[in-house]
């Protein structure tokens, strides 16, 4: 630790979406911050407004290769997180998080610095445990067109704890369920962006399946706020922690919301669902609510609202 009470945080993919609000939030709270990004699916446009910061500092470097820094804490959030990016390069997905893990757990290893898994939801695979537990071991398939990012954080998951058990290394895992907000990549695939974006151009907008598959959506602050939370928590406390807001809503509800809050002529169409689609997703956010006094605050109403008003901004400047 240094000598200030600030700390020195290394955040792995923070050019992208979620790691570029973690960016904001602790530079604000007085860290120095350093953003290590490939730029693959993170861009400079989420950060432009934090390079003149002297707190704030961008090394383009992909964490399949060793990284020698000198931080206080380590959040590692590269890897693809939509099917769209993640499956255009299936083996460098599953590399990303895995050789991505290694690297990073030996960086804390050498350095005794805090570390922090982002997981996610789709270790859960297509869940038959409704809402889902930590506690569940998943239903996921391990050769599907998904596996790559399932089974590639899966695979993180058991390096962390391994790390832990075999070096103590201090470890946090959490599991993020669906999250959205500003800074989402337009063309990412995901169903909140895909929506938005349809509604504001008043296009055809796309559900697969009938629509009744169901998934609980998170607003970034929120999610941002879970995050910092678990790393503060105490050494023996390891997480793994589902991150995620427990409402849950049918794709149709989000895209019928979607269209009210747009005030759109987009009309709602139908297409074949894609392989190994989750029916339904739903965190159990019991141990959030115990270990971190965590529960998130803004409504999807109200988070809708903020996202829509950043795409619109979004395309008009394009």
């Amino acid at each position: 630790m240094s000598v200030y009470s600030s700390k020195r945080v290394l955040i792995t993919g923070g050019a992208g979406f979620l790691g570029s609000h973690l960016a904001d939030r602790l530079i604000a709270a007085g860290n120095d911050v350093l953003v290590v990004d490939n730029f693959y699916t993170g861009s400079k446009d989420n950060i432009r407004h934090l390079l003149g910061n002297p707190h704030f500092e961008l090394m383009r470097h992909d964490v399949t290769f060793p990284l020698y820094v000198e931080v206080d804490e380590i959040y590692n959030l590269a890897c693809p997180a939509s099917p769209v990016h993640y499956q255009r390069d299936p083996v460098q997905t599953t590399k990303t998080s895995v050789h991505g893990a290694i690297n990073m757990l030996g960086l804390a290893k050498r350095i005794k610095a805090k570390i922090l898994q982002a997981s996610t939801s789709e270790v859960y695979g297509d869940p038959d445990v409704h809402p889902q537990p930590e506690s569940y071991w998943g239903r996921v398939n391990c050769n599907g067109i998904r596996s790559c990012y399932d089974e590639g954080k899966r695979c993180a998951e058991t390096l962390f704890f391994d790390y832990w058990r075999q070096h103590r290394t201090r470890i946090k895992v959490i599991r993020i369920f669906n999250t959205y907000g500003p800074r989402m990549d337009p063309n990412d695939g995901r169903v909140v962006s895909n929506f938005i974006v349809q509604a504001l151009q008043n296009q055809d907008i796309t559900l697969y399946g009938d629509g009744s598959q169901t998934r609980s959506f998170c607003y970034c602050d929120d999610l941002i706020e879970g995050m910092i939370r678990m790393m503060a928590t105490e050494d023996d406390f390891t997480g793994p922690v589902n991150i995620g807001n427990p409402g849950e809503f049918t794709i149709r509800e989000l895209a019928e919301k979607v269209i009210e809050l747009t005030n759109s002529s987009s009309k709602i169409i139908y297409h074949p669902l894609p392989q190994d689609d989750p029916k339904q997703r739903k965190p159990d956010i019991t141990l959030a609510k115990e270990k971190l006094q965590w529960s998130p605050t803004i409504p999807l109403e109200e988070g809708l609202k903020r996202t829509i008003a950043y795409f619109d901004q979004l395309l008009k400047r394009h």
